[in-house]
């Protein structure tokens, strides 16, 4: 790519870090506010907040908002998605996004409904069609009450001969737009027409390649603090796409609005021009056990480029194979990731197990980090719905008489 704008003057890594970290919302106790509508602020600036289905803690949508807002409790979303302030899509991953972003849901869903994209082959077209006429009859459907009608035996049920087949058909329209997800009990999803369930006032227009761009562009330098070309369209395979992005960054670069910072490999990082022109703010001490799913850590490379940081989510390899553990999390204490922790909530008997905590960064006091675990591991166990903690393996294992010692107060 042309090198036009190139910073004269690369700012530190640590600089770097501090911006991302503040743009994420991460560097102090309540950036976005508190309640619902600090749970709304939190994910209109992020642009989105993944979901996730793995149960070992807290679901990541919820982790991820707790991360950032005081006394944060799964219902604040359940009512925003009710309440129509938030909607449920994919992002590039399944998501909750803000209402007002509706629209930049649309090529996607274009793309599968035209067959350019596929979600699931061949769907049965005569099955979905049959799922919108009882949905708009009898409103909206759960995927389990298919199973009822199956289990039922009823003759005169019409259209439920397999529960499988109902569920992709419901999971198709879903993606194709028809339907809306217009509520949750914790992973249950309704589904209602989307003209039932989307507010009247929501523009509907379709973005060209160059809308989307600009969206996905100022999504990520208002959320990260700064992008690369590859982040910009990051998971979407959209040629057309991605040359608008590229368009859109040169001319941005050449009207001085952003300018490139090479970190020293064959990517570079993009940023607002007046980025660093402010003061750093001060990043906390705090430590914050963070979801896999984070946004801070999800693009796995822009986060080993930025914070030398390398993490692979293990639950998808086989046990053999694993490092660190199933689900472990990433751990941010100031403004570096200081290591992992694979934990595990047993929820009947209301205990927080940390199978394994690994420290890979020692430059730190370590009574100061040791007093930072504590106070951040309080609240973790009280988020999982537990109030009792067993800490089973800390490497390197010079550590864990200090940390068993540190824990004592909790467990």
């Amino acid at each position: 790519m042309t090198k036009v704008n190139m910073i004269k003057t690369k700012p530190s890594n640590t600089r770097l870090r501090r911006l991302a970290i503040i743009s994420q919302g991460l560097h102090n106790t309540s950036p976005f506010g508190k309640g619902e509508s600090g749970t709304l602020n939190t994910i209109k600036h992020l642009g989105y907040v993944q979901l996730d289905s793995i149960s070992v803690i807290q679901r990541a949508h919820h982790h991820v908002l707790s991360s950032r807002i005081p006394n944060y409790t799964p219902e604040f979303c359940d009512n925003l998605l009710a309440h129509r302030c938030i909607f449920e899509y994919w992002a590039h991953a399944a998501a909750f996004l803000p209402i007002d972003a509706f629209r930049y849901s649309l090529p996607y869903k274009h793309a599968i409904k035209s067959g350019q994209k596929h979600w699931y082959k061949n769907p049965d077209r005569k099955l979905m069609q049959e799922l919108l006429a009882r949905i708009k009859i009898d409103g909206p459907l759960r995927a389990r009450d298919i199973s009822k009608d199956i289990n039922t035996g009823d003759t005169k049920q019409t259209g439920w001969w397999d529960w499988k087949p109902a569920k992709k058909a419901l999971e198709q329209l879903y993606m194709e737009g028809d339907l809306m997800v217009s509520s949750r009990d914790g992973f249950q999803k309704s589904y209602d027409l989307t003209e039932r369930v989307l507010p009247d006032s929501i523009n509907t227009n379709m973005p060209t390649d160059e809308e989307m761009a600009s969206y996905l562009l100022n999504q990520q330098l208002n959320a990260y603090g700064f992008t690369t070309l590859k982040g910009i369209t990051y998971l979407r395979r959209n040629p057309a796409l991605r040359k608008a992005a590229k368009t859109l960054v040169l001319d941005k670069l050449n009207t001085g609005e952003l300018i490139e910072i090479n970190v020293g490999n064959d990517d570079s990082f993009f940023v607002n021009a007046d980025a660093f022109e402010q003061s750093a703010n001060r990043i906390s001490h705090r430590m914050r056990f963070l979801s896999p799913f984070d946004n801070l850590v999800i693009q796995r490379e822009r986060l080993k480029n930025a914070f030398n940081y390398h993490f692979q989510l293990e639950c998808y390899l086989p046990e053999d194979k694993r490092k660190y553990g199933y689900f472990s999390l990433p751990i941010l204490y100031k403004d570096a990731f200081i290591g992992r922790m694979d934990c595990k909530a047993h929820r009947k008997i209301k205990l927080l197990e940390i199978k394994a905590l690994h420290v890979e960064n020692l430059d730190f006091d370590l009574q100061e980090m040791l007093d930072a675990f504590v106070k951040a591991i309080r609240p973790f166990i009280d988020f999982q719905a537990c109030n009792s903690l067993i800490l089973n393996q800390v490497y390197p294992h010079t550590l864990e008489q200090a940390f068993q010692d540190a824990i004592k107060v909790i467990t």
